[in-house]
Formats: C-alpha cells, structure tokens, sequence
C-alpha cells in the first residue's frame, strides 16, 4: 500500500514550484515587455497632444474663412478622429511587435463590427451627427421645433444637441432623434409670417374695414415693410364677418409674440376709433311653439 502521508507534501510542493515558476515568468515578461508598454503609452500621449494642437490649428484657421460654424466644427472633429486612429494603430504595433499594418486593420474591423452590434444607438447618433453638421438644416442660436420640443439650439455634437427651451428647460436630444423625425427650423428665414382672425359685425362695411385695419398694421412698428401686407374676408362666422390679417415679423418667439401683441393693439384701437363694431357673440332663440307673454302691469295687479 503507498504512503500517502509522504506523497502529499511532495505533490504541494510540486503545486507551489509550478505556480511560482509561471508567476515569475508572466513578471519577467512583463519586466522584458515593459519597455513596449511604455513606448505604446508614449506614442498615445503624443497623439491626444497633436490631436488638440491640429484641432486647435485648424480651427482657428478656418475662422478667418467664410465657412460655416457647423462645417469648420466637422471638419476639426474628422482631423481629430482620423489622428487618433492613426495614433491607436501605431500603439497596437509598437506594443505588439508581431501585429503588422494588415492584421492590424483586420482586427479593427472585426472589433468595429462587434463594438458596432453592442453600442448601435451610440453609432447611429453619432453619424446623425455627421449628418447633421454637413447638411446644415440648423445652426447653434437657431430655434427649431420637433415632436414637441420647441427652443434655441445652443450646441450640437456628434451624438446630441442641445436645445434650450423658451420655458428655460435643457433638452438633451440625441441626433437620431432629429434625423429621423421631422425638425421646423423656426429661424430658417429672417423673416416669419404671422396670421390672425379678427372680426366685425355684420351691419359695418367689410370694405372700410379692410381699409382700417391695413392702415393700423401698416404703421406697426414690428411689421417689415419688405415683405406684402394680406387682408382678406375669410368666412361667414357665428356672430361677425372673419377678417383673415397676414403679415411678416422677426422670426424668434419672443419676435412673434411681441408683434401679434402690437398689431391686436394696434386693430382694436383703430376700429374703436372709426366707430367699427367688434360683436360679442350673439345668439338667436327660435321656439317651436309661441311663447305667452304677460304684461308687467297686470302681473303686479293679481299680485296685490
């Protein structure tokens, strides 16, 4: 029968040689690899430097040109991209000195396909932002609406925007979000045209109305004078003849509802003045059958 009792401190000892010999060797390897390590290192640290002084650069030389904001900003963020990935790719052959330019493209591809499927909403805004930035339906100041967001663009990125709301709020909304669904761009044009109803009754003259109500808006001070001046009769209302009025403003909110206050103004004090009825509502009863009357007089009598 074998004795157990001495085999077992030998097999311990073998357990704790073997673990010892593999943990000095991955060390010594790593003492030998080090110096690649750290060129890898070095090589990445030169590159987020050249990185932020090419940006720099470029940026401040397309400044000087007539590009766009949102272009030049592309255009600095491509440079950027493309340093890094340079930068990255001769980090991985520095520290590997086996990996080639070949493999290494190859393995980049294959990490891209899978880091692709695992992160897609971050990739799909992110060249809905490259879309955005090169197609330039809006600029960073511009107002624009969608899906019921409505405020001021106050940054765009390569995978969000950010839109402050007249309410004060910060919308963070990606830029898939803006790509895909239809976006108003309420700032588009430097001018906006602004439509209100206004009404009289139907015993005044439509035509001196009209001629009132051009003459209020024209002098409006918030009114351009570049663009035409449209009264129209619209319809047959409840209760007044409907005057449709369009005129062109500045375009921002603030812009719009400063100068339908001026020209609602502007309306009821020149038809207050030319003696042109604005009708409340009115309404017509019609019975079916005739309604009893009684005087006042004889009710008070069987009273008393």
């Amino acid at each position: 029968m074998p004795n157990t009792t001495q085999n077992a401190p030998t097999n311990v000892e073998e357990i704790a040689t073997s673990m010892q010999d593999t943990v000095l060797g991955i060390w010594a390897d790593f003492v030998n690899h080090s110096p690649f390590l750290v060129m890898g290192a070095l090589i990445l640290l030169f590159t987020w430097g050249i990185s932020a002084l090419a940006a720099r650069l470029m940026d401040a030389s397309l400044r000087h040109s007539k590009m766009r904001g949102s272009l030049r900003e592309l255009f600095v963020r491509l440079l950027s991209i493309g340093i890094w990935i340079t930068g990255i790719l001769l980090a991985a052959m520095v520290t590997f000195p086996g990996l080639t330019p070949a493999r290494a493209l190859s393995a980049m591809g294959i990490v891209s396909i899978a880091v692709g499927f695992a992160f897609k909403d971050i990739f799909e805004n992110f060249f809905a932002g490259i879309l955005l930035l090169w197609r330039f339906p809006f600029e960073k100041g511009d107002f624009i609406e969608c899906e019921g967001i409505s405020g001021q663009v106050e940054h765009i990125s390569v995978r969000q925007t950010l839109i402050r709301q007249t309410s004060g709020e910060l919308v963070i909304a990606p830029n898939s979000f803006l790509f895909l669904n239809p976006t108003k761009v309420l700032t588009n044009l430097p001018r906006r045209r602004i439509t209100i109803i206004t009404g009289i009754a139907y015993g005044e003259n439509v035509t001196e109305a009209v001629r009132v109500i051009e003459h209020a808006v024209d002098e409006c001070r918030t009114v351009h004078k570049d663009r035409p001046l449209e009264i129209f009769p619209q319809a047959f209302g409840a209760s007044s003849i409907d005057i449709e009025v369009t005129w062109w403003a500045d375009p921002t909110p603030v812009d719009v509802r400063r100068s339908r206050g001026e020209v609602v103004t502007a309306i009821k004090g020149a038809l207050d003045e030319a003696g042109i009825e604005i009708p409340f509502p009115y309404r017509t009863l019609t019975f079916k059958h005739p309604l009893e009357t009684v005087s006042l007089e004889k009710s008070e009598g069987e009273i008393s």
